[in-house]
Order: C-alpha cells, then structure tokens, then sequence
C-alpha cells in the first residue's frame, strides 16, 4: 500500500519545523505517508475475540487524525494465547471480516495497517472463566509478577505453535491489511526463549545462544514463507528489560543484527521492559517519572547493527521530539501512541503548524492502560472521546444557540465550558480563584508530578479556541446567577478537605495535605501522614514532606500506598518512597492525636497501632463535595445540573467526562 497524493497532510508548517517526521518512509512494500505511528496496545474494545464498530471507529479516528501507521493490539496465534479475556485472536477464519473492515476504513485516510502476531507465553496476566490456564514457556520457570508456574513446551507445541504465526499472517494477509508485527517484546514468548533465565533447555530450542535465537528465526521463516515477499513483516522487541536477570541492550542488538542478515524482517520496532517483574513492566507505559524519549538511544544502539528501518517507543510525547530522534538517526519513525490516545488529531495539527493546538500526553496512565488493567475499554482523563467515537466523535453544532453558565473552573467547569463553546452556545465560565485548574493545581505542585498540570494547559487551550467567556476572581451566587439569567447553569463547584472526627488531647499540630501542597510548614521532626484516599496525596505529601527533611511515616486505610493509582504509576511512587526511607504502615485508620503521639487502629485485627514521638499529624481524608449553590439554585427557573466533584468527589477522570458529556448534552 503506498499514500496518494489525496491524502497527504496539509504541509504548511511541516516543511520548516518537521521535515524528517512527515517524509515518506519506505517499509518493505509499503510506504508510509509519515513517520508517526500508533503501536500495538490493547484496548479491551475486541468483542469476542474479534473486530467490531467500536475498534474501527477507535482506529480510524487516529488514520483520520494523520497517523502514517497504525500497529494493531495483539492477535492470538494458538489457543494457549489468551493471556487476558479481551485480545484479538486470528486463529479462526471468522477474524478475518472483521481485520477487513478495519483495514478499508484505516486506508481510507492514506494511512498503513499492521497486526501484532502473539503469544505470551508464560505472561498470563487473567483467566478466561476463573479458573487459571496452563501456562506455557521454555521452561518451567516462574514469572514474578503474575505468580504462573508454566508448564515446559513439548517439541510437538513448539512447531504447533510456530505454525500458528504463519496461519494467523495469511488471515491478516487475506484481509487486506499491510503487513505483521511479531511480538517478541516484553518478556513474551519469543523473548523468554532469548533469555538463559527463563530458557533452561538442553535441545535444540536452548543451551547455547543460536539454539535460544532458533524459535524466533523460526517463526519468522514460517511467516515469510507463507506471506511471501510483497507482505511487510516485523519484528517488536525490548531493547532492554530493566530487570536484573533478563536481556540488556547489548544481548538484544546481537539478536537484531542475526535476525536481520537472514533477510527475513522489514523493520524492527524497539521498546523497552518486560512483563516479568514489577520494575520491567513499568517501561511497557512509562508514567511521568520517565523522561521523555528515554528509548531513542536504546533503539540507536539497535539501528546500528541493522539494515531494515528501525521504529522506537517509550514516552515520545510531541512532535518536536519525534523529529529530533529521526534526525539524529536514532530511528527511522517515531511511536507515539499515548500522544495519539490523548489527541487523535496531533500529526494534522503539528504538519499544519498548529503545535500549540496539540493536547499533550501527562503520562498518568490512567483511562489509557489503567483502564485496560481493570479490563474496561481505554480512554483518556483529558480527551475522554477517546474509546468513546461511536457516541461522542462527532461534535454536533447547535441548530439552537443558549446562553450557558458554568461555575466552576476546575477540569469539569473547563471541559463543559469548552465542549458547549465548540458547539455554538453563549459560553460564561465563573470562578473564584484567580486561576482556573482546581486540584490539578494542586497535583502539580508535588515531586515528579509537575506534568500533570499540562492537563489544565492543554484545557485552558481548548477554551481559548471555542471562544468561552472566563471570569476568574468572581463569587458566583444564587444572585449573580439570576443577574445573569442564563439558560442553562452547569455547577462544577468542585469538592474541599473533610476534617474527620478525632480523639484529641492537648494541642497537637494538625495540618491538611492541600494546605501542605500549598506551602504550610510543618514542624521537624517525625510527621505522620494519615492516609485515607490510597491516591498521589499521600504519598506526594510524604515525598514533599522527605525532600523538605522531614521523617516520615505514611499510614494508610488499605492495603498499600497509592493503591488507588495505575500500578506503573503507584510503582514509581513506591520506589521513590523507599528510596527516601518513608515508613508505610497498611491498613491502619486514625482515631485519635495528642501533642506527640498518633492512635491507630488495624482496620482487619482492629488492634491499637501506636506511633510515639510524632511531631505533626497531615490528614489526607476523604474530600467533601461543595455543593452549597446548588441548594441556592433549587428554585432557578433555569435548568441547572451538576457535574464533577460538587456530585461526588472522584478524580479528574470523571470530571473531565462529565464535563463533555454535558456539553454535548446542552
């Protein structure tokens, strides 16, 4: 498949600022329009294993937006595959109608479509009916993060399951699509017989390093002979693992540099981390602690070694960053998958000139691969259309223009405000402060979160642009509500701290986190943070609170710290806590404070848990809703409704997604 001239992106920008990353790049028979591509991530938007409307609208919108290649989630190529109840499967000819309708609609905007070919080997991450599969590895080697103890593949499975890839490329070939990415990345299958750590066999799959290569050389002959050569194949793997015992950059180039000599690849895409442990598997989604484009010299390293194009992943957020790699030779294109969860539309935007336009990733991993950990289909905390185009991806302009107030400039009153200007209405958005944000203002301010607040950036952009009236400064009562008599009133009052009741003797030093977060002293010495929301308050505090040279102990309503967070996130988090040697007490509840002593209670013996010696108690308790105007407003002859916090304190997630959809709603 090669792009005509009918959908080329508008160029006016791009030839100054971006001329490597919107140049044509050449993958074995296909060329691809740009260098910015979507690599294979799951989304839980399979239905029964095979493709629907709401994958296709998902992807398309991305084609749609600009991307040059799409990389699809990972397809199943044998029963023993399914290593969660929500991934594709090409094992069965009834795939493939499915591939073929996702195909013409990704064509359809001049942009290339590849599948992922799968097996996780040993990397079963959920059971299909409750009960736990057989897993299936080298050897019988435990995985550490998911606790499997696989069961040894037999020869005969070995070449049953090779065969498999080769079934599933001719369904994905006979579709239409591009071409196929193996997926030897991340700790799966074909990576598990790399490494001499999990490989620990004696035939000719393991014992010396070409026996340990030869499953995926395999693989990738039976591939080709049976796609033949005018169908792109591909090769996805860590360039290094992160992790103790598995592959490092220099063990992953010299597989590179074999595989490529046999003349069997088209590309190489290169990522870093394994499925394996804990600390590997935050690289599959690297949180906001990552630097950006921290894998480009991973994949440098990897592009020296071979001749076919090389593409990288890992945290490649804008596009400027994108065309610095290719132009360093780092890579050949650019994956920048979040980047177009978060704005489907970025490559038009940054090829047009419009960089300022683009809605940048914050790296929370929160509706995008959080979501997919709690198997819901992915979205995204600042772009919630995302997952969502069936319903909400088109904004319908207003054939009836109302004056519209929103109270309320935290992420819900932003969103709404925006989402009702695009459409056409009179647009007024009060709020008190004098700045617009409310809590991400606040998240902001904490270690290794400053990223965060690009979502209130990219939020004020969004409103500047659909044209909304802003009143910063500016107490909105029942009497300026009915001054301003508005059609519609939407309350995004947001939520306040909640002082819960405790015991408490003498005069002890009781201090909010937000008042923390803001800049209130705390006294030296042992400062205990009583922990309720298991969230980034907590433990931001406690960093906050170690980095001012503070002891700190965290105690926390649940089972552990930042349970509430996405678990690459929560990691992260974890990690810098024991670095700074905060004490994290679990399932403990505060009853009770005097001047230096902090009462706990166990929440599962319900035993005392009694901490000495503490010079200030910081409560991060559960918010309170603020939701005294809407009371005020109950005889507004108006319609008036609510949204975010003032509802039910949530995270920004729901505030933003109620905040759009009340705009499309009005």
């Amino acid at each position: 498949m090669t792009t005509t001239a009918n959908h080329q992106l508008p160029t006016d920008g791009a030839a100054g600022r971006f001329p490597r990353l919107f140049s044509p790049l050449r993958i074995g028979s296909v060329t691809l329009k740009n260098r910015v591509l979507s690599s294979g991530h799951d989304t839980v938007m399979a239905e029964d294993g095979v493709i629907g409307d709401r994958l296709i609208a998902y992807h398309e919108a991305r084609a749609k937006g600009g991307a040059g290649l799409i990389v699809l989630q990972v397809s199943g190529v044998h029963e023993s595959a399914r290593y969660s109840a929500h991934l594709l499967m090409a094992t069965d000819d009834a795939s493939i109608p499915g591939y073929r309708r996702l195909g013409e609609a990704v064509h359809a905007h001049g942009c290339a479509v590849f599948a992922q070919l799968f097996h996780p080997g040993r990397e079963i991450m959920e059971s299909q009916d409750g009960s736990a599969p057989v897993a299936l590895a080298p050897s019988a080697v435990p995985s550490d993060r998911f606790h499997v103890v696989p069961r040894a593949l037999t020869t005969d499975l070995i070449h049953e399951i090779i065969a498999g890839y080769a079934d599933a490329a001719v369904r994905i070939q006979a579709a239409g699509l591009d071409g196929v990415e193996i997926v030897g990345s991340h700790g799966y299958l074909p990576a598990q017989f790399l490494d001499p750590a999990v490989n620990l066999r004696q035939d000719r799959y393991g014992g010396t390093e070409d026996n340990r290569l030869r499953f995926l050389r395999e693989t990738i002959k039976a591939v080709r002979a049976a796609v033949g050569d005018g169908f792109v194949v591909g090769l996805r793997i860590s360039a290094t693992e992160y992790d103790d015992t598995g592959l490092d950059v220099g063990q992953t180039a010299g597989v590179c540099e074999k595989l490529d000599a046999d003349g069997g690849l088209d590309y190489i895409s290169v990522c870093a981390g394994t499925s394996a442990t804990s600390a590997g598997s935050d690289h599959i989604a690297p949180p906001m602690t990552e630097r950006t484009a921290y894998t480009a010299p991973l994949a440098a390293a990897i592009k020296a070694k071979v001749r076919v194009p090389v593409m990288v992943a890992g945290r490649i957020n804008q596009p400027q960053e994108a065309e610095q790699i290719i132009t360093s030779e780092q890579a050949d294109a650019c994956a920048m998958t979040r980047a177009l969860i978060c704005d489907p539309e970025m490559p038009a935007k940054a090829a047009a000139g419009r960089t300022d336009d683009i809605r940048a990733c914050i790296a929370c991993n929160q509706a995008c691969i959080g979501h997919f950990h709690s198997g819901y289909p992915i979205s995204c905390i600042q772009h919630p259309e995302t997952g969502r185009e069936l319903s909400f991806g088109t904004l319908r302009i207003t054939t009836r223009r109302r004056k519209v107030l929103v109270i309320g400039g935290g992420p819900a009153g932003m969103k709404a405000a925006a989402v009702c200007a695009q459409r056409g209405h009179d647009v007024t958005l009060v709020e008190a402060e004098r700045r617009l944000g409310g809590q991400v203002l606040l998240a902001e301010r904490l270690p290794d979160r400053s990223e965060f607040g690009g979502a209130i950036t990219n939020l004020s952009s969004e409103l500047e642009r659909a044209g909304a009236r802003i009143l910063t400064r500016t107490k909105a009562d029942s009497a300026f509500v009915m001054h301003e008599s508005p059609d519609m009133v939407l309350v995004a009052t947001g939520a306040r701290p909640r002082r819960s009741n405790l015991e408490i003797l003498g005069e002890p030093t009781i201090i909010d986190a937000w008042d923390i977060v803001r800049g209130t002293d705390v006294p030296s010495g042992h400062i205990v943070i009583a922990d309720w929301r298991c969230d980034w308050v907590g433990l931001g505090v406690a960093h906050l609170l170690a980095d001012r040279s503070r002891t700190v102990t965290l105690a926390v309503n649940g089972y552990t710290a930042g349970q509430r967070l996405q678990q690459y996130v929560r990691d992260a988090m974890l990690a810098r806590a024991a670095r700074a040697s905060i004490s994290i007490l679990p399932n403990v509840r505060i009853y009770g404070v005097d001047d230096d002593t902090v009462y706990l209670q166990h929440t599962l013996t319900r035993e005392p848990v009694i901490v000495d010696g503490v010079s200030a108690v910081v409560m991060a308790h559960a918010p309170e809703p603020v939701d005294g105007l809407l009371t005020e407003l109950a005889d507004c002859p108006g319609d008036v409704r609510a949204i975010g916090d003032c509802v039910a304190p949530r995270t920004v997630e729901e505030a933003v997604l109620e905040g759009m959809k009340a705009g499309h709603s009005v």
